[in-house]
């Protein structure tokens, strides 16, 4: 529930920067024109995101046949979980990961890297495979859609902003803090809303541990998974897309790091401690 609550309140916080941003530039109409144009691009996404994100990383669709250890685990999972099997898929890289894709149950897929296959038993990798079918059951896809639709609206409506200044569309206006107040928001506002959409995502992931726990009753599983993958993939590690990073169990690399400000995920250490109870440097 805590979970729920926390991501409830950041959508709504992106709700009324968003609605902020319009009063601070007087331009509701600009606003209303971001917010479709960041609506449309983001329904493209919601309907097409599983291909991209599968397409992105070169990922094949496997048979039963090929990849019976996968198969088995996520079909019995589905069944005690209550959704349908979804499709499966592998990644042609030796660094250990796995993500799940699809905006609703019905139209889900998980994929796994050759990397992980190799790395983890089958108790992990079933502390995985719940992990991945947690955020299916969860419909993170929507949320992060959403949060992505707000967040892109309130980048291009600053976008707009500083075209309007350059050109001198924006008449000053002491009342609601001048020239000064719109041009702090220029640089104030896309990096709150990708600020809040990274927090919806770490949110997200910490709910997805707790199902993934929930559902194999073997939380020490998860993490010990959690533990193997963050140390091999900081030796292989795998190249992402921002767009792309909060699907992965763990987050690939960027090209960039500042710590955990941006971040998609929670610090594996946070994630161990929360699933076993007790401090990470101490889990083995």
């Amino acid at each position: 529930m805590g979970n729920t609550f926390k991501t409830a309140f950041l959508l709504t916080a992106l709700t009324l920067l968003l609605l902020f941003i319009g009063r601070v530039f007087g331009g509701q109409n600009g606003m209303i024109i971001a917010l479709v144009i960041a609506a449309v691009m983001n329904f493209v996404s919601y309907f097409f995101s599983d291909k991209l994100a599968l397409a992105a990383y070169r990922a094949k669709p496997v048979s039963r046949e090929e990849l019976p250890r996968v198969y088995n685990i996520v079909e019995r999972l589905s069944q005690k979980i209550g959704i349908p099997m979804p499709k499966i898929y592998v990644i042609p890289t030796d660094s250990p990961n796995a993500f799940a894709t699809g905006r609703n149950p019905q139209h889900a897929s998980v994929a796994v890297t050759h990397g992980i296959l190799n790395l983890l038993n089958d108790e992990e990798m079933e502390g995985v495979l719940a992990h991945e079918l947690g955020h299916v059951r969860n419909r993170d896809i929507l949320i992060s859609s959403i949060a992505a639709t707000i967040a892109g609206a309130i980048t291009y409506a600053a976008e707009m902003g500083r075209w309007a200044m350059i050109f001198g569309g924006y008449e000053r206006d002491d009342d609601r803090g001048g020239g000064l107040s719109a041009l702090l928001m220029l640089f104030v506002a896309p990096f709150a809303a990708m600020l809040i959409q990274l927090a919806v995502s770490r949110s997200r992931e910490y709910q997805a541990d707790q199902s993934g726990a929930h559902y194999t009753g073997n939380p020490y599983a998860l993490a010990s998974a959690l533990q193997k993958l963050d140390a091999y993939s900081r030796r292989l590690p795998m190249a992402g897309t921002p767009s792309t990073a909060h699907l992965f169990i763990i987050q690939p690399l960027l090209g960039m790091n500042f710590g955990n400000l941006f971040s998609t995920h929670p610090p594996i250490a946070k994630r161990i401690e929360r699933l076993t109870g007790r401090p990470a440097e101490f889990f083995q």
